[in-house]
């Protein structure tokens, strides 16, 4: 059928009638894919095994339920498909003890879906009151959703789970057992993969990744840190993390509202995740993960329902960013605003009482949660001899905005006025880089030029040098030259020249306050 689609459409689209009839088709086909998803995610059990993933210390581990704190699920959602809100439900509601399980709250954020009005309430009923319906009446987003749902709860330990989940065996005595022994602590199981496509599930047994972030303030996976590794002395240790992803948390119900819950005047979603992690570590607290707590998450390709902010704000994870960047980083925004330096005079509401919670709570600086929580994290300015555009006459040395970590080359483009993608900084220890790739020369058919790689440690890349304003590479004592430039022009590395005017750059240096 969605093949018949595809020819329906190139014909149409051959005799001209596009305007017509092409977005009608479209519309059919996106209709057509997305009920077959929901067809697959339907053939699927509600109750259905999943492989258990957790090492065997894991599962010898044995917890005094009585003595553990009682617990509220929280799931938010908003149009969610029947059957993995339904999955993600039994799947809490058959793994996790009753001596823990206190209710499992569902917040539905002004969902439009038929099935989950009446259906839905009629459905729960078989859950003998442990599953509870709230119902925003207008859409609030994830953000504000999950600050509601948690007024709601009445635990001592609280779970925000994403609506596309399943959790797994033995799931939630970790995180109790954890929160228990430190309230201070925002705890976060390891996330397990379901494919989108096939349902199938996926998980290694250990924590394998922390989270990061970049300075455009977006969230990253990075790989746990060798001094970390060593710290931890088995499976049941937790595992300290800069930042998390955000869907899946666990905190003590008081602890969370103490330290100030979510930024309410953040929009629907993004960005919250890094503004809870910054605040919580610099505000006394920490973010752990938990390699004996598996919860497996569909992994779906975009958004499934609006992300557009109140006043038709397009650009919420921009917006929510800058709201953090204001109130937690300090000097350390300007890095975000060399990539989002349109945001910078724009008006993204009161900061007055997130400013006045960072003073009532005696949050330590930016600079303490680099040193102390993420002492790896690239920061451009320190330890350099540049940090800045690298330019010759009009053009600039540019990432072009190919992608950093698939070895593609370097370009040239006319300077854009500090643009992120101008930005490079060349260090004390010779390494030529950006925050998220170093820079070495490859040489193909007789031509060298610039490429980007992946920054694994200091080795990676090659060491350049700067002396009487040349870029020169240690390796091959090549010059970057702009000879016979222009835009979209692939950056080349040549032979030396004295005097050779396309091999003099200027550096505009990017300042930091």
């Amino acid at each position: 059928m969605t093949n018949l689609l595809i020819n329906i459409l190139y014909y149409f689209k051959k005799i001209k009638l596009k305007n017509i009839i092409f977005p009608f088709l479209l519309s059919i086909k996106k209709n057509i894919i997305k009920n077959k998803k929901y067809l697959l995610f339907d053939k699927v059990s509600l109750d259905r095994s999943i492989p258990d993933v957790r090492s065997s210390e894991c599962k010898e581990k044995v917890y005094d339920l009585k003595g553990l704190p009682k617990t509220s699920v929280i799931i938010i959602f908003t149009d969610e498909a029947w059957s993995p809100l339904l999955r993600t439900v039994h799947s809490v509601f058959n793994r996790s003890p009753e001596e823990l399980l206190h209710e499992i709250i569902l917040y539905d954020d002004f969902s439009q879906r038929e099935e989950l009005h009446e259906k839905l309430e009629l459905y729960i009923k078989r859950f003998g009151g442990v599953v509870k319906l709230y119902r925003a009446k207008e859409r609030k987003g994830l953000i504000r959703a999950k600050v509601a749902g948690a007024r709601h709860a009445t635990g001592e330990v609280i779970v925000f789970l994403d609506s596309h989940c399943e959790a797994n065996a033995g799931w939630l005595e970790p995180i109790v057992y954890r929160i228990k022994e430190n309230r201070k602590a925002i705890i976060c199981p390891t996330i397990d993969h379901i494919s989108a496509k096939t349902m199938q599930y996926s998980g290694g047994s250990k924590v394998s990744s922390v989270g990061g972030f970049h300075w455009s303030l977006h969230f990253t996976w990075d790989p746990v840190p060798e001094y970390t590794k060593k710290k931890l002395k088995s499976d049941l240790d937790p595992v300290p993390s800069p930042t998390m992803a955000g869907g899946l948390l666990a905190a003590n119900r008081e602890f969370f509202f103490e330290i100030g819950s979510y930024d309410e005047e953040m929009d629907i979603w993004g960005g919250e995740n890094l503004e809870i992690s910054f605040r919580t570590w610099m505000c006394g607290g920490s973010i752990e993960f938990l390699s004996c707590s598996h919860v497996g998450h569909i992994f779906r390709d975009g958004h499934p329902y609006n992300m557009t902010g109140r006043n038709n704000n397009k650009d919420v994870h921009g917006t929510n960013s800058k709201r953090l960047a204001e109130v937690w980083m300090d000097d350390y925004k300007e890095y975000y605003y060399r990539h989002r330096n349109d945001l910078r005079d724009k008006d993204v509401g009161d900061l007055t009482e997130r400013h006045n919670l960072r003073k009532k709570l005696n949050c330590k600086s930016f600079e303490w949660y680099l040193d102390n929580v993420i002492p790896y994290k690239f920061i451009p300015h320190k330890d350099v001899i540049f940090y800045g555009a690298v330019s010759n006459k009009e053009f600039c040395l540019d990432t072009l905005q190919r992608k950093e970590d698939d070895n593609h080359k370097l370009g040239i483009y006319q300077c854009q006025e500090g643009a992120s993608t101008e930005a490079f900084t060349l260090q004390k220890n010779g390494n030529f880089r950006r925050e998220e790739s170093c820079i070495d020369s490859v040489t193909e058919n007789g031509k060298t030029y610039l490429r980007m790689v992946t920054c694994v440690n200091e080795k990676s890349g090659e060491l350049f040098e700067f002396k009487d304003n040349k870029l020169i590479s240690k390796k091959n004592n090549l010059c970057l030259d702009f000879e016979g430039t222009g835009n979209m022009k692939d950056a080349m590395m040549m032979e030396c020249e004295n005097g050779k005017k396309s091999q003099v750059l200027k550096i505009k240096h990017f300042g930091f306050p």
